[in-house]
């Protein structure tokens, strides 16, 4: 703690006045208290928080602590995890859930009672009808029987790795909202996503890359940068954009003409300056001011290697699909030609950020919000993430990395099996609607137990009748696999304790190897 003195000075044979001396007394207690929150509240804070197990002692007085590893609360199954988010909702009855029976009906309107009160983001209920899948073929894949349509032929080659969940259910029914539970754990602003938890609770294993990184590609996702903040936690714990081309990180890299010897005599200077200005305030967010600056001196080296994909062998670009050609369709919402190599690149570089000790990569890829032109657009989006993504995990396994990556594919919740029809157009008959209550992901490695199918809807694919899993219990499981007890996990904001899963969540054992 600093020193407290009053300054006294002597104006030839007069002291100072005493309105003076009065304001420095009042700025001196001033310091003092603030010192007793920030030194002696931090102290506490900081032994409350480690005695109970759920941050270790450094976290809780340093923010820059995100750069070392804590211990977990439980033995851990997965060391890292690749979180590939399909903005804008893939249709799950035309992907992972055969439904024959709504096949049959396909035409025909949907039984009133299943209507009552459900709320739709744009169709209009009264006069939508049932939508089956007519340009799907299934088959059941690997030993053990996994059905999947044929828009995903390399997945299926994955099937005895793949964990498919077909039993989620969400609260939101719009974009923004949803996407927010996903990534944040409830439909609100201010939260911090899953990979700044996980950084939170274990630090990072990388010192020259950030325990987080997120990969975009697509028309970006309406979420924007909400789903990869660090919220109410230091910024160190944010995850960092990346861009899978070009320079890595806007603005890292050093204007033409400046030396690196020069530009670290400048950051010892202003770390010196944030020093200094941290020990009068105690305010964690310095610390991870000064954290952040190092780190991006350190990246300057490490982020271009990262993207260099020369030392790669001409059959894992070939297997990823780097190179390959889009299809000629312009006018999709999963992008152009180009976002066929754009995302294979991401789903490589994914892997050697992993490889590297990144703790969590979060690779997005918007829209598959397909309102109409379904199956011309999932097409092209299925052929787009298809091949990349089975190689990811084939490439993950042959690497020994598999184990211990867990690889999860999901979005903010799935499509109606009410054809839309929006506003009466009967043009838009040719898409679905946004549907909260039945919709399907699939997880792979990372201690889950693969080659299994959990939870089942009903027979148009309205709702989950067996195993159901919310968002929350996703994220709870996400947690424990790291070795987490999302019930530990807590950071105190604004008088309150909040976690990932606020007041919900339950670890699906079965889901476990």
């Amino acid at each position: 703690m600093h020193e407290l003195r009053f300054d006294i000075r002597q104006s030839g044979n007069r002291m100072i006045g005493y309105d003076s001396l009065r304001e420095n007394a009042a700025a001196a207690r001033r310091l003092f208290l603030q010192h007793c929150a920030n030194g002696f509240g931090g102290v506490a804070a900081a032994g409350l928080l480690a005695s109970e197990g759920v941050v270790a002692p450094a976290l809780a007085a340093d923010a820059s602590s995100a750069l070392t590893t804590r211990p977990p609360h439980l033995p851990p199954r997965a060391k890292n995890c690749i979180f590939i988010f399909l903005e804008g909702a893939p249709s799950q009855l035309d992907l992972f859930d055969r439904k024959p029976r709504l096949l049959e009906l396909h035409g025909q309107p949907m039984p009133e009672s299943l209507l009552a009160g459900v709320r739709f983001a744009f169709l209009k209920p009264e006069t939508a009808l049932l939508m089956g899948p007519q340009a799907r073929t299934w088959a059941r894949h690997g030993e053990c029987g996994l059905e999947l349509s044929d828009l995903l032929p390399n997945l299926a080659r994955c099937a005895d790795a793949l964990l498919l969940v077909k039993s989620m259910h969400t609260d939101q029914f719009n974009h923004h909202p949803g996407q927010l539970l996903m990534q944040c754990g409830r439909a609100m602003f201010g939260l911090p996503a899953m990979g700044s938890w996980v950084m939170y609770g274990l630090g990072s294993e990388s010192q020259n890359l950030p325990g987080y990184v997120v990969l975009n590609c697509g028309r970006g996702s309406s979420g924007g940068a909400s789903l990869w903040s660090s919220g109410f936690l230091p910024s160190t714990y944010a995850g960092v954009l990346f861009r899978s081309e070009g320079e890595p990180v806007l603005n890292l890299a050093n204007p033409d003409g400046l030396p690196q010897s020069l530009q670290r005599e400048g950051l010892d200077v202003l770390g010196r300056m944030n020093r200094r200005r941290f020990d009068e305030l105690g305010d964690p967010e310095i610390a991870s001011r000064i954290a952040n600056y190092e780190l991006a001196f350190r990246m300057q080296t490490s982020a271009p290697e990262l993207l260099d994909l020369s030392g790669e062998t001409r059959e894992t670009l070939e297997a990823y699909g780097v190179d390959r050609p889009g299809p000629d369709f312009k006018g999709g919402r999963g992008g152009g030609p180009e976002t066929y190599g754009a995302f294979a690149r991401n789903c490589l570089l994914a892997r050697r950020l992993v490889e590297r000790g990144v703790r969590f990569v979060n690779l997005i890829h918007a829209s598959w919000d397909h309102h109409s032109n379904l199956d011309r657009e999932l097409a092209f989006n299925a052929g787009m993430a298809d091949q990349p993504v089975a190689a990811l995990i084939q490439d993950l396994k042959q690497r020994g990395l598999l184990d211990d990556t867990l690889v999860v594919w999901a979005s903010e919740f799935g499509r109606t099996p009410l054809g839309e029809n929006r506003n009466g157009d009967t043009q838009n008959v040719t898409g679905r609607d946004h549907h909260p209550y039945a919709f399907s992901i699939f997880l792979a490695g990372g201690g889950v137990r693969g080659g299994q199918t959990w939870g089942e809807t009903d027979d148009i694919g309205w709702s989950v009748t067996r195993d159901p899993v919310h968002i929350n219990d996703l994220q709870a499981t996400l947690l424990h696999l790291f070795g987490l007890d999302h019930l530990r996990l807590t950071h105190r904001h604004q008088g309150r304790d909040f976690r990932l899963t606020d007041v919900a969540g339950n670890v699906i054992d079965g889901w476990l190897a």
